[in-house]
């Protein structure tokens, strides 16, 4: 029986995270030095899970559309990858930013994450130039910075891989995942100023222990109601989401970078679609009263063995 290989979007995430978000030079030697490295990902990352071994260690390269039709000319590419496109409600955007090359890589230690980036930038260095470098923590019992535990909607753990993994449908890309990418800036002035039963309210779960609002209690524009796709036959559909704090307290910035993996980006974008212009009441997002999205971008993360075959 043949063992299958998937990327390690649905394993667990770590305490750390630090997410690179690159640009390719257009030459052909950038392109021979990208496909290269992309190549020698999986070596890579055994070797450092041999070295770092019970410590969450685990990364994933995307690629994103103009990228991908730069490094895999004439070639096929995955049915959804394209540019992300704005999403621009009456009061709220959800903004598109550039990205050839994404990196999430995690860990337990913050040390290892860093010695992955490093050996990233030592390697691509002439290929690629910064676009974005984030670093993320694990907030107290997995919370958000504002207060909340972050991926309560994620599916269960044994359903994850059928939410997040590209099946049947798109075969020669099969087992890999689309990635979309935002940094979130918080007002926490704004946000603390409304104080706990409110805070609630617009995320619609009790603080404390998590647990869901009644439909009672919980307003139409909460999180939780607005920020959900579902298919044709009204069926709701899922992604993995690992998203992490990240903050630097001095310069009073606190955000949440979201991350979520789909086995088809139309899923994440009718989310996005859904909190920013509206669902089918017409409701949007009260969060976004209390949190700006600054980035925004599609990549898609192959499978181990495509990226092993690219040299073949």
């Amino acid at each position: 029986m043949q063992h299958v290989r998937i990327p390690p979007v649905v394993t667990f995430p770590g305490n750390n995270a630090i997410f690179i978000t690159l640009g390719i030079h257009n030459n052909d030697s950038a392109h021979q030095a990208v496909l290269d490295f992309a190549a020698n990902f999986s070596a890579l990352l055994r070797s450092f899970n041999n070295r770092f071994h019970g410590e969450h260690f685990n990364a994933l390269l995307g690629i994103g559309s103009d990228g991908w039709d730069r490094l895999f000319p004439n070639q096929p590419k995955p049915k959804e990858l394209v540019p992300f496109t704005e999403i621009k409600g009456a009061r709220y955007t959800a903004v598109s930013t550039p990205g050839d090359l994404f990196f999430h890589i995690r860990a337990d230690r913050h040390d290892i994450c860093f010695e992955f980036a490093a050996i990233i930038q030592e390697q691509l260095a002439n290929a690629t130039y910064a676009i974005d470098e984030t670093h993320g923590f694990r907030y107290l019992d997995g919370r958000a910075i504002i207060g909340f535990v972050d991926g309560t909607e994620n599916p269960e753990d044994v359903l994850k891989a059928d939410y997040a993994l590209v099946g049947a449908e798109d075969p020669q890309f099969r087992y890999g995942s689309y990635a979309f990418t935002q940094k979130y800036l918080h007002n926490m002035e704004a946000w603390r100023a409304i104080g706990y039963d409110e805070q609630e309210k617009v995320i619609g779960r009790h603080r404390f222990n998590d647990i869901e609002l009644t439909d009672a209690e919980k307003p139409k524009n909460a999180h939780n109601n607005v920020s959900k796709a579902y298919d044709a036959e009204g069926n709701e559909l899922k992604i993995v989401r690992a998203n992490v704090a990240f903050a630097n307290a001095t310069n009073n910035e606190y955000g949440t970078f979201f991350i979520g993996y789909a086995r088809s980006f139309s899923t994440t974008r009718q989310m996005l679609e859904h909190m920013f212009t509206g669902n089918e009441e017409g409701y949007t997002d009260r969060l976004l009263d209390f949190s700006t999205a600054i980035s925004g971008c599609l990549f898609f993360v192959p499978s181990p063995d495509f990226l092993d075959n690219i040299s073949a």
